[in-house]
C-alpha cells in the first residue's frame, strides 16, 4: 500500500524557521548568467500569527518571478539585439568601432547568450561588479599573462595574471550601450520595459584635469621652438585649445590672417594605421579668435610654406594643410604621430603630461583670466554651456571672444626671438632633419661650403643622407631660420 502523500509533487522552494521566530523563504533561481554561481531568491518574514500564511504567499510570488525569468516572452538574445542595434545606429566610424570593441570583449562573453526577456536589474548589478573586478573576466583562475600571443621564450615580462578593473568611464559607456539597445527592444515590442533602468547606474568619474603649469608650458614651448614648424603647432594648440584631430585637419583656407580667426570644421580620425577625415566631435563649426602675436606666427609659418613651394617651382596647393610632413603641405599629419612626438618632447623634459592636456591648460588659463565659462566652452567645442547659442557665427566674434583671444595671447610664454640651430650633444637624440642641418652647418663653418655657394638640390641632399625628401626640406628650413642659408626664388638655396 502506498504511503501517505505518494505521487504528490515535491514542494518548490523552502521555508526555514529562524532562531528569532521569523521565517526565511528561499527559492532556487538558477545559475547567475555572469558569474555562473548558484542564485537563490530570499525573503524574510517577521514573526507573528500570520507569518506562515505570509511565507506561503512570498514563496508563491518568488516562484512566479522565477518562472517569468525562465520563460521570457521573447527568445531574442542579447547578441542578436546588439547586432540589430549596431546596424541601425548612426554613429561616427571611430565611435562605432570603439563600441563594437566593448561589446565583443565585455558584453557578448558575459551576457550575449542570455535572452533579452530574462535580463533583470540583478543581472546588470552582477555584470557591473564583474567589470569592476577584472577587465579580462578571468573567472578567478590562475594563468600567465604572456607578453605576446605568438610563440616565444618567456621572460620577466610574462607574469601571473593580476585582476585589474575597467575604468569608471569605460564601464559607464558599456552601461549606456546596453541601455540604448534595450530601449530599442522596448520600442520594437520585444520587452515591456528596460530592465537596466532598475540597476545601479555606474557613477560618472570625477574630472581631474591636470594641465601643465605655466613654467612647464614655457619649457615645452622653448623645446618645441627648436623646430619652427613644430613650435608653431604646439603654440596654436595652446592658444586655441583645439583637439589633436582638429589641429591636423586645419587647412590654410580655414585661417583668416586679416581678421585673426581660425575656423574649425573638420577632424582627422585614426585607428591603428588607418586615417580618415571626418566631422568634429561636437558636429559644430567653430570660429576661434587669436591674438596678434599668433597671427604673426602663422604669417611666418605661411611664408615658410611659400618659400618651400618656390624652391620646388610649384604653387602652394589651394587645399594645403596648415601642418604637414609633405614639402607642399598636401597631406595631413597623423594624430597619433603628433601625440607621440609631443610625448617624446615631454619625456625629454621630465614633464608628465600629454598633448590633450594642452586643452586643459588653455581652459584654466582663460578662466583664471576672468573669461566667462560660456566663451571658454565655445572655444574648446564643449557641448554644454549654451551649445545652441554658441553655434551661431556671431557668438564667435563677440566682444567676449575677442577679449578671450587677448587674454590668451597675454598669458602665453615668450617664444625665442632668435632660434638657435641645435648642435649634436648627448642630452637628447636629434631628429634626422636636425642631424642633416647640423652636418651642413659644420660644412659651412669649415668653409667646405663658401658664402654665395649653392647647396645641392633637395633630392640630392635626401639621397646623400638616405632620407625622405620631406626630411631634407625640413633640414633646409631649419638652416633658413638660423640664417645660415637663404632661398633664392627660382634658383635654389645659397649659403648666406
Amino acid at each position: 500500500m502506498a504511503s501517505h502523500g505518494a505521487g504528490r509533487r515535491r514542494a518548490r522552494g523552502a521555508i526555514d524557521v529562524l532562531p528569532s521566530g521569523g521565517l526565511r523563504v528561499r527559492v532556487y533561481a538558477g545559475m547567475d548568467a555572469v558569474t555562473g554561481r548558484r542564485r537563490n531568491l530570499v525573503e524574510l518574514i517577521p514573526p507573528g500569527p500570520k507569518a506562515a500564511r505570509q511565507a506561503e504567499a512570498a514563496r508563491t510570488r518568488l516562484l512566479n518571478q522565477v518562472d517569468e525569468e525562465r520563460q521570457p516572452r521573447t527568445g531574442v538574445t542579447m547578441n542578436h539585439l546588439l547586432d540589430q542595434h549596431f546596424e541601425l545606429s548612426r554613429w561616427e566610424r571611430s565611435t562605432r568601432e570603439t563600441y563594437s570593441g566593448y561589446a565583443s570583449k565585455h558584453i557578448r562573453p558575459l551576457i550575449g547568450a542570455v535572452q533579452v526577456g530574462a535580463l533583470n536589474a540583478r543581472t546588470f548589478d552582477s555584470f557591473h561588479a564583474e567589470l569592476r573586478r577584472c577587465r579580462n573576466h578571468c573567472g578567478r583562475k590562475r594563468y600567465v599573462d604572456h607578453r605576446t600571443p605568438y610563440e616565444h621564450e618567456c621572460d620577466e615580462r610574462c607574469r601571473m595574471h593580476e585582476c585589474q578593473p575597467l575604468g569608471a568611464a569605460t564601464i559607464r559607456q558599456i552601461h549606456f550601450i546596453i541601455s540604448g539597445a534595450l530601449n530599442r527592444a522596448v520600442r520594437w515590442g520585444w520587452i515591456s520595459s528596460n530592465p537596466i533602468v532598475f540597476a545601479e547606474t555606474p557613477p560618472a568619474p570625477k574630472a581631474k584635469p591636470r594641465p601643465p603649469s605655466p613654467e612647464e608650458a614655457a619649457r615645452i614651448l622653448a623645446e618645441a621652438w627648436v623646430d619652427r614648424e613644430w613650435g608653431t603647432l604646439v603654440w596654436l594648440a595652446i592658444v586655441t585649445g583645439v583637439r589633436r584631430g582638429e589641429l591636423c585637419a586645419l587647412r590654410w583656407r580655414d585661417v583668416n590672417l586679416s581678421t585673426g580667426v581660425v575656423s574649425v570644421s573638420r577632424s582627422i580620425g585614426q585607428r591603428n594605421r588607418d586615417t580618415w577625415e571626418k566631422d568634429t566631435k561636437d558636429h559644430q563649426h567653430r570660429r576661434i579668435a587669436v591674438d596678434e602675436e599668433t597671427v604673426d606666427i602663422l604669417a611666418e609659418h605661411r611664408q615658410r610654406l611659400q618659400d618651400r613651394c618656390d624652391a620646388l617651382g610649384e604653387p602652394v596647393p589651394a587645399d594645403a594643410y596648415l601642418f604637414s610632413l609633405a614639402p607642399d603641405n598636401s597631406t595631413f599629419m597623423r594624430p597619433n604621430s603628433v601625440s607621440e612626438r609631443y610625448s617624446d618632447l615631454a619625456d625629454r623634459l621630465g614633464i608628465a603630461t600629454s598633448l590633450h592636456k594642452l586643452r586643459h591648460y588653455s581652459a584654466t588659463e582663460l578662466i583664471a583670466a576672468g573669461v566667462d565659462i560660456r566663451t571658454v566652452a565655445g572655444r574648446l567645442g564643449h557641448g554644454g554651456g549654451g551649445t545652441t547659442t554658441l553655434r551661431v557665427y556671431a557668438a564667435w566674434v563677440s566682444e567676449s571672444d575677442q577679449r578671450a583671444a587677448g587674454h590668451m595671447g597675454a598669458r602665453m610664454p615668450s617664444r625665442p626671438t632668435v632660434p638657435q640651430l641645435p648642435v649634436c650633444d648627448t642630452e637628447r637624440k636629434l631628429y634626422p632633419y636636425e642631424v642633416i642641418a647640423d652636418a651642413i652647418r659644420r660644412q659651412i663653418g669649415s668653409r667646405e661650403l663658401e658664402q654665395g655657394q649653392f647647396l645641392p638640390g633637395i633630392k640630392a641632399i635626401a639621397a646623400s643622407h638616405n632620407v625622405a625628401v620631406g626630411t631634407a626640406h625640413r633640414a633646409v628650413a631649419l638652416l633658413v631660420d638660423s640664417g645660415h642659408v637663404t632661398v633664392v626664388r627660382g634658383r635654389g638655396t645659397v649659403v648666406s
